[in-house]
């Protein structure tokens, strides 16, 4: 165990400039991930508001089993296959024997088919309405989702390598924090960029070549730490003797980190209908055009990135788990507001504006702190029992994240079907949407209120106990 660590020591500290470089990775995977997380749903169960621009109905659109629908079962199964997979590529990464290293050959190998993947799933070959443009969504649907994780669980998987002080690790979680929300901004500017070629090239023709571009500014990013980055100089690449089945039984007995993910579970279910929900809650709910999403969200980024100094300077002097326990809360306030957006007699620019302001500190939080705990519970973990199974660690995370956003992929398509043949203008129109938001909240709460239990004391303890013992 004492070699381990001794092992780690002697390799070379990440500067700030390798942490930038490695956090350009994520805008690209972020940018990615945006665009089906934020328009896949919008693009392929348009609202009423849609299909008079000139949308179609590309896959069936009634419901399946009375509530569930197409596009929300592909979405769903896409992400359990997703989950599926995390702990299959996280075990394979962990134990690979490579001169580049245990990650940086996923990141090579998976960064370029994740881009053409991303374009594809927008192509709908047959005509409208028909079961074969379902059938070849479900696909792209799953081979997107495969390389995703691909890409982002080796990549996850060498923060922990990069940051390894307690200020290291808050800095890289900052830094791939900026990027994820620049990766996700640009990713709500697919309809205003479409827009520059819709009366050429149509609804869907404009939709898919803005996606064309921006997977391939994506593809360029997520490259760039895979070829600037010499894993061996920075990382621990020596490989575990676990089986990926084994590694992961091992990781699921640590009792942080099970709560951890109940409360990442719980977190990414009512962001997932939120995010899902955006564009519907500004179109429908606030009356604005989809447009409006992308200045809306810059609000909000720019808004949240206002708070990341103090979010880093906070989280050093009074640790993560405060901090975290407040951003639940005050998400599941933002949410509640959102379910009630339109019902008072104000702008709707204004509703998106107080929405946007309140929702900044808790993603700035949120978008920090939950990766660097992550790490420290791998580190503790890894003092423990001498085994580095940080991909593991993250996939197990990111299994958490991924089965919260399919089970709110299937929740939301089902619950937006709630009125929706309502009269604009009626008491039942967006009723679905709003039932959403309250979802939401509800599920924000019960998140924070299971993080409270984590011990963060106790984690932070064992990781400076071992480095003392070490010296």
């Amino acid at each position: 165990m004492k070699q381990n660590t001794k092992q780690t020591a002697e390799k070379k500290i990440a500067s700030n400039k390798i942490l930038w470089i490695f956090a350009v990775g994520q805008l690209g995977w972020s940018l990615l991930s945006g665009i089906v997380n934020n328009w896949l749903v919008f693009y392929f169960q348009p609202s009423q508001e849609e299909l008079a621009k000139g949308q179609l109905a590309y896959i069936p659109q009634g419901p399946i089993l009375g509530v569930l629908t197409i596009i929300g079962l592909i979405a769903a199964v896409g992400r359990v296959f997703d989950a599926v997979t995390d702990p299959l590529i996280a075990g394979k990464s962990d134990s690979l024997r490579h001169r580049l290293g245990r990650r940086i050959p996923f990141l090579r190998a998976a960064a370029i088919p994740f881009g053409i993947v991303t374009v594809l799933l927008f192509v709908s070959p047959f005509a409208a309405g028909s079961f074969g443009n379902a059938a070849m969504l479900f696909i792209f649907a799953l081979l997107f989702y495969f390389c995703m994780t691909c890409y982002c669980t080796p990549y996850n998987a060498l923060i922990p390598e990069l940051g390894r002080s307690q200020e290291a690790r808050i800095n890289l979680s900052t830094f791939i924090s900026v990027t994820y929300f620049f990766g996700t901004a640009v990713a709500y500017l697919v309809p205003n960029i479409a827009g520059i070629f819709m009366e050429s090239m149509g609804y869907a023709g404009s939709f898919r070549i803005t996606v064309g571009i921006l997977a391939a500014v994506a593809v360029i990013c997520m490259l760039i730490p895979a070829f600037l980055i010499d894993e061996n100089v920075y990382a621990d690449t020596t490989p575990s003797n676990d089986s990926a089945f084994k590694s992961l039984v091992s990781t699921f007995r640590n009792k942080d980190f099970r709560t951890f993910v109940l409360s990442d579970i719980l977190y990414w279910l009512a962001l997932t209908l939120f995010q899902t929900g955006l564009s519907f809650y500004i179109t429908v709910l606030m009356g604005l055009d989809s447009t409006m999403t992308f200045p809306l969200f810059a609000i909000m980024t720019v808004m949240s990135l206002v708070f990341y100094t103090p979010v880093n300077i906070f989280a050093k002097k009074m640790g993560k788990k405060k901090l975290i326990a407040f951003a639940f809360m005050f998400f599941a306030v933002t949410f509640l507001i959102t379910a009630f957006s339109g019902l008072v007699p104000i702008p709707g620019m204004a509703y998106g504006v107080i929405v946007a302001v309140l929702a900044a500190i808790p993603m700035a939080i949120l978008g920090i702190l939950p990766q660097a705990v992550v790490a420290d519970i791998s580190e503790a973990d890894k003092m423990d029992t001498g085994e580095s199974r940080s991909g593991m660690f993250y996939a197990a995370r990111t299994f958490a994240m991924k089965l919260g956003q399919s089970i709110a992929l299937l929740l939301f398509t089902s619950m937006a079907r709630i009125g929706a043949d309502a009269v604009k203008g009626t008491s039942g129109y967006g009723l679905g949407y709003r039932i959403t938001a309250i979802s939401a909240t509800v599920l924000c709460l019960l998140g924070g209120i299971v993080f409270l239990r984590y011990n963060e004391k106790k984690v932070i303890d064992k990781i400076s106990s071992a480095k003392e013992d070490a010296e």
